[in-house]
């Protein structure tokens, strides 16, 4: 469990946020889900909504300004010190630019960047906002990974961008999978790279903690979302792949004890 109180090192997930059709439906959603409540940070932000835990932010929502849009997803922030440099080495690695960076009024510089395979993220420069206030506890960020067909290139790309550095998953830990783990260079795991065989492209899949898998699931259902995996134990923890009322992919876990000593 971390309370984060400043900016995170550079390719650490920072924040997260999703842009759907009804804000109001999503909020109804992912409240019972994740013990969240909200904050309208008004129209000067085009109604942005805080997803709070404990009173301090760790997510948001907002209204997804393409109103043809068919496909949603949340959107993961890796913290950057210098967002105009870190969006010039994603070009540099081949990767294009989704919205170019920008200023967010005291709050911090932001970019919307997608790597050579199709995999969008963003990226936030903290000033005001620093991002999540809580990670790795129950309503808040706990994992992230790429799912992509071509590992190895993702692996490339995120080490010239961010000096992420790959180890592969023990084979009896990734349960057939194409799995590794990225860490910074501090040696501290980030996220991860799951190969995909035949994927048509490339996405960011983040996974938020719970205190009960299956008790997260049944809100799932019951607020009109949809699971793709139900329940399953890992070395990790017990999770579920699901989705919400609008086809957003997230996962939820409950994560294994730490070991003692």
């Amino acid at each position: 469990m971390a309370h984060v109180t400043s900016n995170a090192p550079e390719g650490t997930p920072n924040w997260l946020d999703l842009g759907v059709p009804d804000v109001e439906r999503a909020k109804s959603f992912y409240g019972p889900i994740f013990g969240w409540e909200f904050r309208d940070t008004g129209a000067e932000t085009g109604h942005y909504n805080l997803c709070l835990l404990r009173g301090e932010s760790v997510a948001a929502l907002m209204k997804n300004p393409d109103e043809n849009a068919a496909d949603f997803w949340w959107d993961v922030y890796f913290a950057t010190d210098d967002c105009d440099a870190t969006v010039q080495r994603v070009t540099d690695a081949g990767g294009e630019v989704a919205e170019p960076a920008m200023d967010v009024m005291d709050l911090g510089r932001m970019a919307i960047v997608r790597d050579p395979q199709g995999a969008q993220f963003g990226l936030w420069q903290g000033r005001a906002h620093i991002g999540s206030a809580y990670v790795n506890e129950p309503g808040s960020l706990v994992w992230n990974e790429v799912v992509t067909p071509d590992p190895k290139a993702a692996l490339d790309f995120y080490a010239a961008v961010f000096g992420h550095e790959g180890e592969a998953m023990p084979a009896e830990e990734a349960g057939g999978m194409d799995y590794t783990v990225l860490k910074r260079p501090d040696g501290r795991y980030i996220g991860g790279v799951m190969g995909e065989a035949g994927a048509a492209g490339a996405s960011w899949r983040s996974c938020l903690a719970v205190a009960d898998a299956d008790e997260a699931v049944r809100l799932v259902r019951e607020g009109g979302g949809a699971v793709d995996q139900e329940p399953v134990d890992s070395p990790y923890g017990r999770f579920a792949s699901v989705r919400d009322p609008f086809g957003a992919r997230f996962q939820v876990m409950k994560p294994a004890p730490e070991p003692e000593g």
